[in-house]
């Protein structure tokens, strides 16, 4: 009964409230548009940690495998960044660029581990939560990229984890220029840069639907 009390007078609220003065939050589908995958950063701007912490918050909401909630997360400030750089790459399908270009590294990390043995249910909690903190990045004004690439060992040494890192996520504000281009299925899916923007292709609705 108590929860139909405020569902009333939440729809009350909204009914009672100009339309223009309501915040305006983006969709679902304006936030994955938004969120693409920076290779540069603005050196010059700091994430706080009450920012990284908001991101990795998420994943007190989001589906588990078995809801085992296996994933533990290190968060990397500007102070330590130094220790991840030289054990990531970015752009594997442009390595003659060797990103991050000097000038443009990510200044903040979220290092992804799992408190168990890598399994494809580890691997399904994985791809959720790093999808829903990229969300949650892109919905506070950041941006970021999964790194799923990196000397494992030497980071789990550089900072002592008790588990197993399986994916870092570089949080920051991005700089790149990214256009989204439509293919069909039998077109390249590599991502390429031209005259300083980066496309990255994707199939268009229509390859999607199984006929």
């Amino acid at each position: 009964m108590a929860d139909n009390y405020l569902g009333k007078k939440m729809e009350d609220h909204y009914s009672a409230t100009p339309a223009k003065s309501r915040k305006s939050h983006p969709s679902l589908l304006k936030l994955l548009q938004r969120n693409r995958s920076h290779r540069a950063y603005d050196v010059s701007f700091q994430v706080r940690e009450d920012q990284l912490r908001r991101i990795i918050e998420v994943n007190r909401y989001t589906p588990s495998a078995r809801n085992q909630q296996v994933l533990r997360f290190r968060m990397v400030l500007s102070d330590e960044a130094e220790k991840v750089l030289p054990h990531i790459r970015l752009g594997a399908a442009l390595p003659e660029l060797n990103l991050p270009q000097k000038g443009s590294e990510p200044r903040a990390f979220i290092i992804i581990c799992s408190t168990v043995e890598e399994s494809r249910f580890v691997d399904i909690d994985l791809g959720i939560a790093a999808q829903s903190m990229l969300l949650q990045a892109t919905e506070i004004g950041l941006n970021g990229i999964c790194i799923a690439t990196f000397d494992k060992q030497r980071i789990k040494e550089q900072f002592n984890l008790p588990y197993e890192p399986l994916m870092i996520l570089a949080i920051g504000r991005g700089k790149d220029n990214i256009v989204l281009t439509e293919i069909k299925a039998n077109e390249s899916h590599n991502y390429y840069r031209k005259d300083g923007i980066h496309y990255v292709p994707k199939l268009s609705f229509e390859e999607l639907i199984i006929k």
